[in-house]
């Protein structure tokens, strides 16, 4: 698993590492890469830009439902600690 920081793709934030699990996604935007096949593996090909689309909630907490824009591929992300809760409202309200 990697942990680490990036400038987000598609709002430019200055993002940290998450510190305890792989950070996968932007904070401010809840956008992230295709860059994994499964958490944190950074295996994936794709690279394509996974946008927002709506959250489950279960066993897991918070989860952000991705829609990958290059390869059509959904995926799950789990909600962090330090996310735009704002953003993450508007989703279950799906407002997407």
């Amino acid at each position: 698993m990697i942990d680490e920081g990036f400038v987000c793709a598609v709002c430019g934030a200055v993002v940290k590492p998450l510190g305890k699990t792989a950070r996968d996604h932007c904070p401010s935007c809840l956008s992230s890469l295709h860059l994994d096949v499964n958490p944190g593996d950074r295996r994936s090909d794709c690279g394509g830009t996974l946008c927002p689309v709506g959250i489950k909630t279960g066993k897991k907490g918070i989860q952000i439902v991705y829609k990958c824009k290059k390869c059509g591929e959904s995926k799950l992300n789990i909600a962090a600690p330090d996310d735009d809760f704002d953003k993450i409202c508007r989703l279950s309200a799906g407002d997407c």
